[in-house]
């Protein structure tokens, strides 16, 4: 079984944070007898720093318990860094992603990983993506834009070129929606999350920039957010409205099947529904391991969607 969707932070990006705690306001919070410390930084998106998130061998052993026999690691979306001064960004960057390759290099046969980058700056980005990959990692994991300016803007122009250059793997993650209604019930991950997730692969879709970089393949955490069941509605813009169809050579519907998208949705029957619409080579496992709301292990044992998106 393979998952596509896994998260890990490396020993050298812990003692990074260590020693530079207070250039990125980084604290370590113990919240309950039970439970880890709760690593928060920038006093935003804490979370539970659990031993599977930072130790190698017991990340490895949960992952062979539960029958997990390949791994595509990616970094954690709460250390993309992008709300610091650029040099910071790239900096963590670089030691993520020099960890991360000399891990895959010990455990290729368990392990492949991706990047993270400094999105805030594209033309960096670009760099250290192409480096990333120089190093063995499979493409990176970013979030849905940078400081409201969406992925299909002309400042990621230099990152978007590098990507399609490398045919780069780019897994599009939020972090949580920061929307003031959202504040109650844990709204901003149950909802907040997969609504980031619509807003910026629907942006990418309309804008035409699937056409535009095509050898990019883009992955959709959480099954895509929303946008595979609103899919109906997105057709019925592109035949009435111009502006919808201005940037398509095709119907919404058709673009659908050009992203990937993971199998995180807690349920059978939208699972379904989702390989149904996009093709079973579009969807490939995954869990969100080891995150609280994590769908462990990967509810699908589809190898057809793994095959299409790490093939070159």
């Amino acid at each position: 079984m393979f998952d596509m969707h896994t998260h890990f932070i490396p020993p050298e990006v812990l003692l990074w944070l260590k020693e530079h705690q207070h250039v990125v306001d980084a604290k370590w919070e113990k919240k309950a007898p039970d439970q880890a410390e709760f690593l928060v930084i920038n006093n935003k998106w804490g979370f539970e720093l659990k031993e599977s998130f930072t130790k190698p061998a017991l990340y490895l052993q949960e992952q062979e318990k539960a029958g997990v026999s390949h791994s595509l690691v990616s970094p954690i979306p709460q250390l993309f860094m992008y709300d610091f001064p650029e040099a910071i960004t790239r900096e963590v960057s670089s030691v993520y992603n020099a960890a991360l390759a000399h891990w895959v290099g010990e455990e290729s046969e368990r392990l492949s990983a991706l990047a993270t980058i400094p999105l805030n700056d594209s033309h960096q980005a670009a760099d250290e993506l192409k480096h990333a990959m120089g190093l063995g990692l499979k493409g990176a994991i970013i979030g849905p834009g940078v400081s409201n300016v969406m992925l299909s803007d002309e400042f990621f122009i230099p990152f978007w070129e590098e990507a399609n250059v490398q045919k780069a793997i780019i897994f599009i993650h939020p972090l949580l929606c920061d929307d003031a209604r959202l504040k109650k019930r844990m709204m901003p991950n149950l909802i907040g999350v997969p609504w980031e997730t619509t807003v910026c692969a629907t942006d990418l879709l309309l804008s035409g920039l699937l056409d535009k970089y095509p050898k990019v393949k883009i992955l959709l955490a959480h099954g895509g957010g929303f946008l595979p069941y609103q899919i109906g509605r997105l057709n019925k813009g592109y035949e009435k409205w111009t502006n919808v169809a201005a940037s398509l050579q095709a119907p919404p519907e058709d673009y659908l099947r050009r992203f990937w998208y993971d199998s995180v949705l807690w349920h059978s029957e939208s699972l379904n529904y989702l390989v149904e619409v996009v093709g079973s080579d579009r969807v490939v496992p995954g869990s969100d391991f080891p995150f609280d709301l994590c769908a462990w292990p990967p509810m699908l044992h589809n190898e057809r969607g793994v095959l299409s998106l790490l093939s070159n």
